[in-house]
């Protein structure tokens, strides 16, 4: 039996599963928490990536590595990063995102560019963050990298001579790459960083060898977390996967490149050879584990007292901008509860509104995919309630599947592994996941649930 390894370093944790090549069967599997906060020092990634791997890795061949997308790693000459790494959820760089729009045109042409116009999340805001507020730091860094490649490069041992490595899925993601050419747009790299001109990885396609760990295994060239879970799921067109983890994802797999101008829908590439347009709210299940801390519960005590109240709440509705919010482009915007009434401050209430505002706010993302869902693929922590899952097919007014709880990121990792050990132009064939479906019994329930959120949402922020 050929073994191989893929690895989800997320914002939270790192894991890692060990697979059956052929069969994507899952033989064992680590996770190694992440320290919290919205700026990390890269090592710490790697300590829990060598952690993750002790004693896992007998008889594996093969290893790729999915990581959050956007985070900005900026190494000198000696290859030390010369300050924590800006994660995606950071939003300090929303004002350089405004000015760098501006400054090539307007929302279009960065559309027109490299397929997404500049959020706070994006690294090249980061990038003209960092050399607006840290000129000296941005002076020292010689290289580019974001979390996934700084680990594929640490796996191949971390020489400052060698060449640091990406892959379509997460250079998409970037700001400065164009899925639409393949090739990178360093003159927006230069404009970011204020004349400055470090050196960016190697793009290589879905099935390139990175390299070897010192020990001999094989690097596949890895990709973005969304992009791997897409891979690890089995997409196909028409396909759109909604993704609850502490933030929202709505992703779905396109034969052709997206441009949207305005700047909802990024036109980020797959780990496939095609393309990914994705809708990313930065409140998803965030919203519920702050609202249990307040009910002074847990999770699971949430949904016991969110299935106590109706659905819509008795007309209570929470605007769940927790931390700023991407999609709508609110940075700034705070969390708002709406329709207060003695019988509505109520526990169960608030639990039900949290809920349903999560997924107001996932399904107003949702709209903004150009495409008509053949299928909606609910996944993510949150998924794993039954509540949430028939709320979920209220809200979208569709029926939903929420396939078997799986690491689907790290599984996607694996999948290329195994696709860059044996080769071919297709990934290796493993079995598709096995769902569960919710449907919805009253579409008009949820209508009007999204009509009031609406109106709500309107009413503050236009």
């Amino acid at each position: 039996m050929t073994v191989v390894a893929g690895v989800d370093s997320s914002t939270q944790s790192c894991k890692l599963v060990v697979c059956d090549a052929d069969t994507g069967t899952v033989l064992r599997q680590k996770q190694i928490a992440h320290p919290e906060g919205t700026e990390v020092a890269p090592a710490l990634w790697w300590d829990a990536l060598r952690a993750a791997c002790d004693r896992m890795m007998r008889d594996v061949e093969a290893i790729a590595v999915a990581g959050q997308q956007h985070g900005l790693v900026a190494l000198d000459r000696t290859g030390m990063p010369v300050r924590d790494a800006l994660l995606w959820n950071d939003t300090r760089s929303a004002e350089a995102a405004e000015q760098l729009v501006a400054e090539l045109g307007g929302p279009q042409a960065w559309a027109d560019a490299v397929g997404s116009v500049p959020l706070a999340a994006h690294t090249v805001a980061k990038l003209r963050w960092f050399a607006d507020h840290e000129p000296e730091l941005a002076d020292r860094t010689v290289r580019v990298l974001l979390p996934h490649d700084y680990l594929t490069w640490q796996l191949r041992g971390g020489d400052p001579d060698s060449e640091p490595t990406t892959d379509r899925g997460e250079a998409s993601g970037t700001g400065y790459w164009s899925p639409a050419t393949g090739h990178y747009r360093t003159d927006l790299l230069t404009m970011a960083l204020r004349g400055r001109s470090p050196g960016l990885p190697t793009v290589l396609e879905p099935a390139g060898v990175a390299g070897h760990t010192p020990g001999g295994r094989l690097i596949a060239a890895g990709t973005g977390d969304n992009a791997a879970a897409a891979l690890g799921l089995g997409i196909e067109d028409g396909d759109v996967v909604v993704s609850l983890g502490t933030s929202g994802t709505i992703f779905t797999r396109s034969p052709s490149p997206s441009a949207d101008p305005s700047g909802a829908v990024n036109g980020f590439a797959d780990a496939t050879g095609a393309f990914l347009p994705l809708v990313c709210t930065l409140n998803a299940a965030r919203v519920l584990e702050a609202t249990a801390v307040l009910l002074g519960t847990d999770l699971s005590g949430l949904e016991v007292l969110a299935a106590q109240s109706p659905a819509g709440a008795d007309g209570l509705t929470l605007l769940p901008y927790l931390t700023g919010e991407r999609t709508p482009n609110l940075p700034n915007a705070t969390g708002s509860l709406h329709g207060l009434r003695p019988a509505t401050m109520r526990p169960h209430h608030l639990a039900r509104a949290a809920i349903e505002g999560m997924l107001c706010n996932i399904a107003e993302a949702f709209d903004h995919l150009p495409t008509t869902p053949r299928r909606i693929l609910l996944i993510g922590g949150a998924s794993r309630s039954r509540l949430i899952a028939h709320a979920a097919a209220t809200i979208f007014g569709r029926t939903v599947a929420v396939p078997n709880p799986s690491e689907y990121v790290a599984l996607g990792a694996a999948r290329q592994a195994a696709w860059a050990l044996r080769g071919g132009p297709r990934p290796p064939r493993w079995p598709v996941p096995q769902s569960t479906e919710f449907h919805t019994a009253t579409p008009a329930t949820g209508a009007a649930i999204r009509a009031r959120y609406a109106q709500i949402r309107d009413s503050y922020y236009n």
